[in-house]
C-alpha cells in the first residue's frame, strides 16, 4: 500500500486535484535582436543585454527569469540588463527559446 492509498482511505471523500498549468509569459517579442555582450568591470566578467524595445517593466521580468534560472547576480540598469559572469551562451539560448532574436557582440 503506498501512500497514495493510506491518504484516501483517510480521507475518502477528497478528490485529487491537478497542478495547475505553467503560464507562458507574457513579454513583448521585437524584431530587432537583443545584444548579447561580454565586457569586464574591475577585471570580472560580466555579460549585458540591451536593445530591448518593449516596456521597461517586460526587460525587468526577463531580468528575474534570467538571474533565477542561472542562479547569479546582476542588475537592471538604464535599459540593460546586466549579470555577473560569462553566460553568453547560456542567456542566448534561453532567449532563443522563448522566441527573441540575439545577437552576440565581441569576443
Amino acid at each position: 500500500m503506498d501512500l497514495k492509498d493510506q491518504l484516501k482511505n483517510l480521507f475518502p471523500e477528497h478528490k485529487e486535484t491537478q497542478e495547475p498549468e505553467v503560464k507562458k509569459s507574457n513579454i513583448w517579442l521585437q524584431d530587432d535582436p537583443i545584444i548579447c555582450k561580454y565586457e569586464k568591470r574591475k577585471g570580472k566578467p560580466i555579460t549585458i543585454l540591451e536593445g530591448y524595445t518593449g516596456a521597461t517593466s517586460d526587460f525587468k521580468i526577463l531580468a528575474k527569469e534570467i538571474k533565477t534560472k542561472l542562479s547569479v547576480g546582476g542588475s537592471f540598469k538604464d535599459d540593460r540588463i546586466i549579470i555577473q559572469g560569462d553566460y553568453r551562451n547560456k542567456i542566448m539560448e534561453m532567449l532563443k527559446e522563448k522566441g527573441f532574436k540575439v545577437k552576440r557582440v565581441g569576443g
